[in-house]
Order: structure tokens, then C-alpha cells, then sequence
């Protein structure tokens, strides 16, 4: 983060898989009751039809309360689907050719473990943001964690705005809220019975 007085926002993530007939009102809650910076849809299905329904339904909530969201991987399906951008989960890897087919006003954002390098590099090929994670110690993945360092050098050094996601709890982002610029909440309130007041605690969190 570029100043570290300034209060790091939230980058909302959807489940990976979640019933159409109930999430867009548990995500309008959400969003009604705490300051959202972006959303992104990250469903698990490969199937086009799911994905796009998905994505009607979210986009219709998000861009009533001027909330930007993103899709996951999918980068062809941006301009079709009316979506305001795409993020990247291989790194630096297909920023450029990303970039090239979205235009400049797109979201473009990468996903880059722990990797100095990758995130470095995300951002000169033309990423708007730049995310770590997992924070916190999980099962998933290979076992690589983003720690403090990584943001606090981020934070001084680069301008790209950054992320961190993944296996966040309370004592978490408060030692990371001066060296990030969001927070990537998602599993950590989906599976609370009320995930609005779930995010309202990790957002009271976020600012000490």
C-alpha cells in the first residue's frame, strides 16, 4: 500500500459452487451491510451455462451498489457476460495476452502464491492488482504461505496495489491491514449461518 494510514478494502469472493435461488440475496446482505471493493465470481464448474446464469444473477446485485466484479480465469467470457474484468490463478503467465484482449479499461489481477518474482512481474506486464496468499496455514495447495514480509517489502517498494487472500482470520488482518490493499474474504463467511455479520467482524478487524 502506497500509505499505510489508509484503511485496506475488501475484494469479496464468492464460493465455488453456491445455489442461485438464495446467494445473490446472502451477497446483496453483504454488500448492503459493509463497503465492498470488488467482487469475484470463482465457481469450481467448467460448464459455460452455469457460469454465465452465475454471472447474470451476481452482476445484477454488484453493479446496482457500483461494485466492480471479476471472473475467474475465464477471460473470453468478460466482455460477453457484461463483466468488468478477470483474475488470473497462474501467476504472470497470461497477463499480457489477457491485457491485449480485455483493453485498458478492463480489471486484470494475478494470483501469485507467494512470488515476489511472479507479483513483480504481473505488474509490469500490465496487472491492476496483484494477490498472495494463502495467509493462514491450510490443508490446500502445496503448503507455500505468503507471510508479513512479502506485504510489509510490497507495501514500500511496489505501487500495484495487492491482495491477501486465503485462510484469513482476525489476528491475521490485523497485522496485515497497514501493508495491504485488500483483503480476498470469501470461505472464511460462507459457511457463517449469517455471512454478512461474519464479514462486518473481519471489516471491524481490518481497522484495528
Amino acid at each position: 500500500m502506497s500509505d499505510a494510514q489508509d484503511a485496506p478494502q475488501i475484494y469479496l469472493i464468492t464460493p465455488p459452487e453456491f445455489d442461485l435461488s438464495s446467494f445473490p440475496d446472502t451477497l446483496a446482505a453483504c454488500l448492503d451491510h459493509v463497503e465492498v471493493g470488488c467482487v469475484r465470481l470463482a465457481l469450481s464448474t467448467k460448464d459455460e451455462q452455469r457460469v454465465a446464469k452465475a454471472a447474470d444473477a451476481l452482476r445484477e446485485v454488484t453493479h446496482a451498489r457500483d461494485v466492480a466484479l471479476v471472473i475467474d480465469s475465464h477471460v473470453m467470457l468478460v466482455e460477453r457476460l457484461g463483466l468488468d474484468g478477470v483474475h488470473l490463478p497462474d501467476g504472470a503467465r497470461s497477463v499480457k495476452k489477457s491485457r491485449k484482449t480485455l483493453g485498458d479499461d478492463a480489471i486484470v489481477g494475478s494470483y501469485c502464491t507467494n512470488s515476489r518474482h511472479d507479483g513483480m512481474t504481473a505488474g509490469e506486464l500490465g496487472a491492476d492488482y496483484v494477490s498472495f496468499g494463502p495467509i493462514g496455514v491450510t490443508p490446500l495447495g502445496d503448503g507455500r504461505q505468503a507471510e508479513l514480509a512479502l506485504f510489509e517489502w510490497w507495501s514500500l517498494m511496489i505501487e500495484v496495489p495487492v491482495v491477501a487472500e486465503g485462510a484469513l482470520d482476525a489476528d491475521l488482518i490485523r497485522n496485515l491491514a497497514p501493508h495491504t490493499d485488500f483483503f480476498g474474504i470469501g470461505e472464511e463467511i460462507w459457511a457463517h449461518d449469517a455471512p454478512a455479520s461474519a464479514l462486518q467482524a473481519f471489516h471491524a478487524a481490518m481497522r484495528g
